[in-house]
Parts: structure tokens; sequence; C-alpha cells
């Protein structure tokens, strides 16, 4: 049988591997009358890559868009809805994974994990000194999340077993979480001053682009600590940059940039009190394999014409 051909930006072996060879991966080549756009039955989007109704409209046997990883930000599921193009994404299976490493940077920033190792490697550390990098306590303080969707309720989980106080605030408030997970709703300029950590894991839309910049960053309290696990828009950088330089705010880990990555002359990337991960909330093992899997379950669905397992559809 003839292999079905879809068009995919570089994707590791594992995923060619568990692909299959069912299908003719054709390469992302966006160039007039190229091969790729004219004979693809599906996409693949791996690292992003943007797809909108331009692209859609030079690819005339396409019939599915499948999408490793939850964030869809990047296409524009109207445009692939008006065309009758499924667009599907892998929710669920990494929300453990980036809600550790929401953890992890919660850890880093307050606890100097970065610095300390730097350091610890150089030659100015010939002898301890108990004086020196005095980080913020987390157990026991409060730590406010903005989005409670499924990766919010997982830090919650793991904001509790840490003692924390756990404020959080939502477009629209989650009784059931807040009697599972003894969370407290609260509005969002109070959580902005009431948090020792803020943690954003919310979807970037319309409405949380810029969600924090300067006049959030003026109601939180000097000890802050912002982690964003969301996406970069979501944060205004050259607001952040002033907070974190100023002192309005102690520290701040980020996952996520706007670009990303930032060009290597940024102001932010100077410095000391920010930790800065290359966009690795779901890269663990476990987590990176069962995306790909269901990517993989998405596209077969899409291209045979059933109906996708995990179908991202635009709000009414």
């Amino acid at each position: 049988m003839p292999r079905v051909p879809v068009m995919a930006d570089p994707m590791p072996p594992l995923f060619h591997e568990l692909l299959g060879d069912g299908y003719e991966v054709l390469p992302w080549d966006l160039q007039p009358g190229s091969a790729s756009l004219e004979r693809a039955v599906g996409i693949i989007t791996y690292s992003h890559p943007k797809v909108d109704g331009a692209l859609l409209d030079r690819m005339p046997n396409l019939k599915v868009v499948s999408n490793h990883g939850v964030g869809v930000d990047h296409i524009n599921v109207p445009d692939a809805e008006a065309r009758k193009i499924p667009v599907g994404n892998t929710p669920g299976c990494l929300d453990a994974a980036t809600a550790d490493l929401t953890m992890a940077l919660i850890l880093a920033t307050a606890r100097n994990v970065v610095v300390g190792d730097r350091y610890a490697r150089s030659p100015e550390f010939t002898h301890y000194d108990p004086s020196i990098l005095i980080g913020h306590e987390v157990s026991g303080t409060t730590l406010g999340i903005i989005g409670l969707g499924r990766i919010g309720r997982q830090v919650a989980r793991r904001a509790l077993a840490f003692d924390m106080r756990v404020l959080y605030f939502n477009r629209t408030r989650n009784e059931d979480a807040e009697q599972d997970l003894n969370v407290t709703y609260v509005p969002f300029d109070d959580l902005l001053g009431q948090s020792d950590f803020i943690a954003l894991n919310c979807p970037l839309t319309r409405e949380t682009t810029g969600l924090i910049s300067g006049p959030q960053f003026a109601l939180m309290k000097k000890s802050a600590i912002l982690v964003n696990m969301a996406r970069g828009p979501v944060v205004d950088h050259a607001a952040l940059y002033d907070a974190l330089k100023s002192g309005q705010i102690a520290g701040a880990g980020i996952d996520v940039t706007d670009p990303e990555p930032l060009p290597r002359d940024h102001p932010l990337l100077s410095l000391g009190n920010l930790v800065i991960t290359p966009h690795l909330g779901s890269a663990s093992d476990r987590t990176r394999r069962r995306m790909m899997e269901m990517t993989i379950e998405n596209l077969n669905a899409g291209v045979t014409g059933q109906p996708l397992s995990w179908q991202v559809r635009s709000p009414k």
C-alpha cells in the first residue's frame, strides 16, 4: 500500500519510530509549488510552526492538523474549522510533568539553586559561609495560581504537600476544586497582593496576553516570586525586567518567553534573580512519549475520516 503523506517540522527519531512505515513524512516546505503542500493529507506540528488559513488554503488534500502539545496558540483553530479540518492536541498527559517543573522553578528561584550552583563551581567558593545566599522559605507560604485547570490543579496538590496556603483565580470559579483541594478563590488583584509565589498556568488567549505587566507587578509583595509556565506573551517582558531590576519583586522563574528564544542580548538574560529554562514543561521521557502516541492517534483518525480522540474546538 502507498504510504500516507504528512507534512511535519523536524521530529526526533522516536517520533518516526512510533509513526511507523504507513506514513511518508514530507519536509516543512512552504515554498510555492512545494510537494509537501500539494500532497500532504495531514500536518504534524512538533515545535509550534504557524498554521493559519493562508497555509491551509495551499494544501488541497489536507484532512487533519495534529499538534504535539496542549497549547494551540500557533494554530488558527477557527480557520481550520471554517475549512472543516479538525485540529487535535494532547491534553491531560503532560499535567504532572508541567506541575513538577512549576514547583522546581519555585524552589530553584526561592532557594538560589542556580546561583548557588554557579558559586559552588567557581574559584570564589573556598570555605563554607552560612551568611550567603539566604533564600526565601517555601513551606508554609502562600501560593497564588492563575489558571486552575488540569495543570493548575496538579500544582495545587504539590503545593499543599509543602504546607502552602493555595489561592487561585480563574475565569470561572471552581467550587469542586475548592472542596477537593482546599484551595481558596480570590479576585485577581487580591491574589497578586497576598501571594508569596504566583504561578501562571493559564492558556494564552486574547484576554491573557499581557496579563502581567507594570500595574500587576506594583500590586505584588517585594518578596514575591513569579513563575510562568503558561506562554511567554502572558507576561510583559519589559515590565518583568523593570520589576526584577528595581526589586519590585524578589525573583522570577520562567519556562516560556516572548519571543522564544529571547535574543541573546536581551536584558532579562543578565539578571541573577531570574531562573530561565528552555520550554521544558513537558520534557520528561514518559510524558513526551505519551504526547507522541496521542499525536499519532489523532493523525490516524483524521486521515481516515474518523473523529479525533482529542479534538480542539474554538470557543463559541
